[in-house]
C-alpha cells in the first residue's frame, strides 16, 4: 500500500512508472512530473482505465475514495466510466453550458464589451433554465423568466437576452442537441426602448410596416428616394441629405463620402447593394446634372433640409417618440448583430464610428471593406424580405 510520504516523494524518471496502491489503483508518474491518480479494474470481461485526477490536488484519501465508489457500481453491474461520459455529456447539452460554448465560439469576432453584455443577458437567464436540457427549453420557461426583468423596468433588455437566447438555442440546433427555437414565438413580447435621442423601430416586423409604407410614399419623388435610399445605407442624416453625384459610382457600386462632411473627420467608404444603386439610378434623371443627389424641394442648389425626412416619416403616421430618420441607424445596428449575426467592429466600420486596432490606431476606410460589402447586399435582401412580411418569420441561420 502507498503512503502519503510515499506520494510526495515521488520523482519523474525517463520513462513513466506506477505506484502500486491496493485493489486496482495506482500512481502514474510521467517523465514530466505528473503524479496521476489511475483505477485498474475489468467489466465485461474487458480491461478498462478510470482516471481519478492528480495528485497534489487529489490526495491519496480522496482517490482511495473515489476508487471505493467506482467498485460499488461495479458490484451493481455498472461501468464508471461509462457513467462519466453519459453524465459529462448531460452536463454538456445544458443551456449554460451550450450558451457558454456559443460565447466562446463568437467572442473572438466580438468587442469585449458586446462578449460582456452578451454574458450578462445569459447570466440572467441561468437560475431559471441554466440546468435544463437546451433541447427542453419551453417558451414559457423563457417568458417566466424574461417578465421578471421585463417587471424590473428592464424591458429593453429582456428584449435584447430573447434574442441571444435565440442565437443560442439556433447552435443548439446547428450542433444536434436541440431541435426548435422556443424563443421565436416570444418575437415582440416585450416592450423596447431605445435609449438616446433617436426613436427607433428595431423589431423585424413593424420595420418590414415602415418599409412598406415608405415606398408608398406620395410625397416629392426625390424625397421618397432619399426615404427609400436610407435603410439601405443607414448613414446619418445629414451626410445623406449633402450627397454629391461626384461621390457616387454607380458602375463600382461605392459612395465616397469626404471627410469634411464625416463626424469622425474620417473619409468613409459606403458599398452600394444592388437595390441601392437602383434607387440612386431612378433619381439621376431627376437631379443627376446637378451637384446635390438629394436637392431641397425649393432651391435645386441647396440640400433637403433637416426636418424633410422627419416630416416624411411623420406623413406616414410614424410619431416622432416613434421613428426618426437617424433611427434608421439604431435600427441597422440592432438587427444586423441579432438577427443576421454580423461582426460587431464590421457593423460598427460600416455606422462610420470610431474603431481601432489592438494597438490602438484608427482603421482606414477602407477597412473590412469586403466583408462589409456582403453585409450591404445581405442586408438589402434581408429588407425585401421583410417588406414582402416574410423575413420577420423566417429563421435566420447564425453566421460563423
Amino acid at each position: 500500500m502507498l503512503s502519503d510520504a510515499k506520494v510526495r516523494s515521488a520523482r519523474a524518471r525517463s520513462a513513466p512508472y506506477k505506484l502500486t496502491d491496493e485493489k486496482g489503483l495506482y500512481l502514474q508518474v510521467t517523465p514530466a512530473g505528473g503524479r496521476l491518480w489511475r483505477l485498474f479494474y475489468r467489466f465485461g470481461g474487458k480491461q478498462k482505465t478510470l482516471a481519478f485526477g492528480s495528485y497534489p490536488e487529489i490526495t491519496l484519501a480522496r482517490a482511495r475514495e473515489k476508487r471505493d465508489e467506482a467498485r460499488r457500481l461495479l458490484a451493481e453491474g455498472v461501468d464508471p466510466s461509462a457513467k462519466r461520459k453519459a453524465e459529462k455529456l448531460a452536463t454538456a447539452n445544458t443551456f449554460k453550458a451550450v450558451a457558454e460554448e456559443f460565447l466562446t465560439l463568437k467572442s473572438p469576432g466580438w468587442a469585449a464589451t458586446h462578449t460582456d453584455k452578451q454574458r450578462r443577458r445569459l447570466e440572467w437567464l441561468y437560475p431559471y433554465i441554466g440546468d435544463k436540457s437546451v433541447a427542453t427549453v419551453k417558451t414559457s420557461d423563457l417568458l417566466s423568466a424574461l417578465k421578471l426583468l421585463e417587471a424590473s423596468g428592464k424591458g429593453e433588455t429582456a428584449a435584447r437576452t430573447r434574442v441571444v437566447a435565440g442565437q443560442v438555442l439556433r447552435y443548439a440546433i446547428a450542433t444536434d442537441r436541440a431541435e426548435n427555437d422556443p424563443t421565436t414565438a416570444l418575437r415582440g413580447a416585450f416592450a423596447r426602448v431605445i435609449n438616446g435621442h433617436y426613436p427607433a423601430i428595431t423589431d423585424p416586423e413593424p420595420f418590414g410596416e415602415l418599409l412598406r409604407a415608405i415606398d408608398g410614399y406620395a410625397g416629392d419623388p426625390v424625397t421618397r428616394a432619399a426615404l427609400r435610399l436610407l435603410p439601405l445605407v443607414f448613414v446619418r442624416p445629414g451626410e445623406l441629405r449633402l450627397t454629391e453625384w461626384t461621390e457616387i459610382d454607380l458602375d463600382g457600386a461605392t459612395w465616397s463620402i469626404p471627410a469634411k462632411r464625416m463626424k469622425t473627420k474620417a473619409p468613409h467608404v459606403v458599398p452600394l447593394s444592388k437595390q441601392a444603386v437602383a434607387i440612386l439610378r431612378e433619381v439621376h434623371p431627376l437631379t443627376g446634372k446637378r451637384t446635390l443627389v438629394f436637392p431641397s424641394l425649393r432651391t435645386r442648389d441647396r440640400p433637403l433640409s433637416e426636418n424633410t425626412l422627419n416630416a416624411a416619416l411623420r406623413r406616414l403616421g410614424y410619431a416622432k417618440d416613434v421613428m426618426t430618420a437617424h433611427g434608421f441607424r439604431a435600427a441597422a445596428r440592432t438587427m444586423l448583430d441579432e438577427v443576421l449575426g454580423f461582426r460587431v467592429d464590421v457593423i460598427e466600420h460600416q455606422l462610420a464610428h470610431a474603431v481601432k486596432d489592438p494597438l490602438g490606431r484608427a482603421y482606414n476606410r477602407t477597412a473590412f471593406l469586403a466583408e462589409r460589402r456582403k453585409m450591404m447586399q445581405d442586408w438589402a435582401d434581408y429588407l425585401d424580405s421583410l417588406k414582402s412580411d416574410q423575413g420577420a418569420r423566417k429563421k435566420i441561420r447564425q453566421r460563423g
